[in-house]
């Protein structure tokens, strides 16, 4: 059987991170490569973070590309800390890859080159800011028709953010690329919101299981999430989410089908989600937003990912 061909866009975080072990664990997945945008982490560490990743994993063969820095507008002055200053719990290592293993070429120009080598196979997993897939959309208009699928962890259904008051924040940090992506972007698009992760959470005692497991990728994941321990009793890795559903469908019970945009201009609600659950927007294109896990399976994979 053909393995499922994956692109991922990362900000990496620890949760990014987690998403990166899954796909790398898989033996249904082969990752053409990993692009970087800033989002957890300043770019630089984004970068640096992805390929701590690759080198816990013995996958340093798979191509990095450095990514966009900023939004498109590039507004405001980011404060990076809601993993660590560096996006993986300040838990550096002096052993870790540097950036002179990072490709040459830039993650826009990659994202267009790669899907177009690979028309109709890949699936596009993207878990931070949506900035390079905005990029590389407005410099190549075809490339949603080359895609297979595009996985996306963000936004969310009731206007409750986690960024700002309504929005979430890989929306919020660029809105104007979530809004891009979500109207260009016509292949078949699935979203794992906010609601839907805090929905989905594990338990600390599986989270303590878990990391407590006999092998070098637990170590690491016990060493980045020790100053950035789940917060009431609650296990949510956000980033996961997506990734599972792209390596198996059957991860997701149950999905909400609508057209849907982002909110460009409100005071307080700029970079929320907003559902057309009445058609108002007459749009053609749909995506569908995860509603309902199979929390079994889900534990399955993510548990496999540290073995």
């Amino acid at each position: 059987m053909a393995k499922r061909k994956l692109l991922i866009d990362v900000d990496c975080g620890i949760d990014d991170a987690q998403a990166l072990m899954i796909a790398l664990a898989s033996p249904e997945a082969e990752v053409l490569g990993i692009t970087c945008c800033f989002g957890n982490a300043t770019i630089d560490h984004v970068c640096k973070n992805v390929l701590r990743v690759l080198q816990v994993c013995n996958k340093m063969e798979i191509p990095v590309f450095r990514g966009t820095s900023c939004s498109l507008l590039s507004e405001g002055r980011h404060v990076y800390s809601h993993f660590g200053g560096d996006g993986l719990g300040d838990a550096g290592d002096p052993t870790s890859p540097g950036l002179e293993y990072l490709q040459k070429e830039d993650a826009v120009h990659a994202l267009i080159r790669i899907i177009n080598a690979h028309p109709g196979q890949i699936s596009l997993v993207a878990l931070g800011p949506l900035t390079n897939l905005a990029l590389a959309v407005k410099l190549n208009p075809t490339l949603p028709k080359m895609l297979n699928k595009l996985y996306i962890m963000g936004g969310n259904l009731e206007g409750r953010g986690n960024r700002t008051i309504c929005a979430e924040f890989n929306f919020a940090l660029d809105p104007e690329a979530a809004y891009i992506v979500l109207n260009d972007f016509t292949c078949p698009t699935y979203i794992a919101t906010l609601e839907f992760a805090r929905e989905n959470s594990l338990t600390m005692e599986f989270f303590k299981d878990w990391v407590n497991q006999d092998s070098v990728k637990a170590r690491f994941m016990k060493t980045i999430t020790a100053r950035c321990l789940p917060q009431n009793n609650q296990f949510v890795s956000y980033d996961s989410f997506a990734m599972a559903a792209a390596l198996d469908e059957s991860v997701i019970l149950e999905y909400l089908e609508c057209a849907v945009t982002v909110e460009l201009k409100g005071n307080f609600t700029r970079g929320m989600l907003i559902l057309d659950l009445n058609d108002k927007l007459k749009k053609e294109q749909k995506v569908f937003l995860m509603k309902k896990c199979n929390l079994e399976k889900f534990k399955e994979q993510i548990w496999s990912a540290l073995q």
